[in-house]
């Protein structure tokens, strides 16, 4: 990610990523100041969202410079496509797919390509992956996540998947290098009562949980 400075800025001051599935693009409009002024910094909206490309769009045209906005759920080159015309800044995919991430070096993007065996991660990672995602991590645990830094220390891994407040810190101490945070974050009941003071205050608890001393 060394090419991208400012998406490691951003990210590294706030390594969540938040995963936005399934939701209007009215209430992401509502969303993402709430998410910035929470103190979060990069979200993905999967591809596989109704208007996935205008949410892209709208969030990289209102709020560049405060947010990374990336596509996850890229399977194949046409989501790929699809993505980039968007305008999306990094590329998240649920599986191991080559065309894929030779397209997001070719063109700099940073790209995090899911993966969950061993063989799986690193192939990925020798790839050329700015950092690998391993999905799905929920039946796995913590564990899973220093049993693989053990012997690959060197791959930057973004257990993805089953993340919560209760768990988080305990995969950063296993060696996590960041986090991808689905319906966890994205609190379906607070979301759908436009509750978006108590969303903000849901988001920070997340802020304030990987700020806590014992994970920096």
């Amino acid at each position: 990610m060394s090419q991208h400075p400012h998406f490691s800025d951003l990210f590294s001051r706030m390594p969540i990523i938040g995963i936005i599935r399934n939701l209007a693009p009215d209430d992401v409009a509502a969303i993402l100041p709430v998410y910035r002024d929470a103190g979060l910094t990069t979200v993905e909206i999967t591809m596989n969202t109704a208007g996935a490309e205008e949410i892209i769009r709208y969030a990289r045209s209102t709020f560049a410079g405060d947010l990374n906005i990336g596509a996850g759920t890229v399977c194949t080159k046409k989501d790929l496509e699809r993505a980039l015309d968007a305008g999306a800044q990094f590329i998240v995919t649920p599986i191991l797919e080559k065309a894929v991430i030779k397209a997001c070096l070719k063109q700099e993007i940073p790209v995090f390509p899911g993966a969950l065996t061993p063989t799986e991660i690193y192939k990925a990672w020798s790839l050329g992956a700015a950092m690998v995602k391993v999905y799905p991590v929920a039946v796995m645990g913590p564990g899973y996540i220093k049993d693989l830094k053990a012997p690959l220390n060197q791959i930057k891994l973004l257990p993805t998947g089953g993340i919560s407040l209760q768990n988080m810190t305990a995969f950063m101490k296993a060696g996590a290098d960041g986090l991808g945070i689905g319906g966890e974050l994205f609190d379906k009941q607070l979301i759908k009562e436009k509750n978006w003071p108590a969303l903000k205050a849901h988001f920070q608890m997340f802020v304030a949980e990987l700020l806590t001393p014992t994970n920096q």
